[in-house]
């Protein structure tokens, strides 16, 4: 790397909590399961987790937006949530970590994107995802 690349790169990160950074993408819930397996199931070949917990974290271009603001600047999500449950647990997570949510978009006709991944012994034994893909 030249030196005025180092300079224009360290003079961005000094001044990067000043930013103010719009993100338009996918908003997506992501839900992880975490649990224990100990069997496998006699209907099929494949494993029985227990669940010991749950958590759900923003997913999408809303993870953006939280790396954004993790790293100081302020960041403003724009997108599409449905007007359900999911929704409203994403806003909430947005909210509670001062990410502006005004640009959201809620629509009736379609149920916010959810990604759900089940995780046992510290490795991901499958991935659900719940979401409308228009044709």
């Amino acid at each position: 790397m030249k030196n005025h690349d180092k300079a224009a790169l360290k003079r961005a990160v000094t001044n990067f909590k000043q930013a103010k950074i719009l993100v338009i993408g996918d908003l997506i819930l992501d839900e992880f399961i975490w649990g224990k397996v100990s069997r496998i199931s006699p209907e099929a070949p494949v494993p029985v987790v227990w669940v010991d917990s749950e958590s759900f974290m923003p997913g999408g271009a809303t993870n953006v937006a939280n790396n954004i603001h993790a790293l100081g600047a302020q960041a403003f999500i724009c997108g599409v949530i449905g007007s359900d449950e999911r929704g409203r647990i994403l806003t909430d997570e947005l909210r509670r970590k001062n990410i502006d949510v005004e640009g959201i978009v809620i629509d009736n006709e379609r149920p916010t994107t959810l990604k759900t991944r089940v995780i046992a012994h510290h490795q991901q034994v499958v991935r659900i995802d719940r979401e409308k893909i228009d044709d």
